[in-house]
């Protein structure tokens, strides 16, 4: 009489190669995943950054100088996922303001710490990587 086993499973070397490949593509794919992440909360930003300077230009229609964010309703503001505070950092002055969008904590942003425009729809930013923080 001849006996013939077929164990079945998985051996310890193909578990091991399985875990490895595994960790291989989660350590490519995290960095991605976390600028695709940082790229989606800037885009909130500027987002609230447009809708306020929209908010300015439609003050401006009907007042000689441009308001602050009390006078156009938004204060406090923050951005409609809430991940920035939206501020005119100085009183605007006749037909000069800049509007500014700083990342409220944890959501801290070392390539574009904040995001800035004025009047003239001059966008900038500060950070490590602030020449391409409107781009991305």
């Amino acid at each position: 009489m001849n006996t013939t086993f077929h164990k079945k499973g998985f051996t310890l070397i193909e578990l091991m190669i399985t875990v490895a490949i595994i960790s291989i593509l989660a350590s490519v794919a995290y960095p991605s995943y976390t600028q695709y992440v940082l790229r989606a909360k800037r885009g909130d930003a500027k987002a609230a950054l447009l809708s306020v300077q929209l908010a300015e230009e439609k003050y401006r229609a009907n007042n000689p100088s441009y308001g602050t964010l009390a006078q156009l309703g938004l204060d406090p503001m923050t951005s409609s996922d809430g991940y920035y505070t939206i501020t005119i950092p100085a009183a605007p002055t006749g037909a000069v303001y800049s509007v500014t969008a700083t990342p409220k904590s944890p959501h801290a942003d070392a390539y574009c710490a904040t995001l800035v425009i004025n009047q003239d729809s001059v966008k900038t930013a500060t950070g490590t990587d602030s020449n391409n923080c409107w781009n991305k």
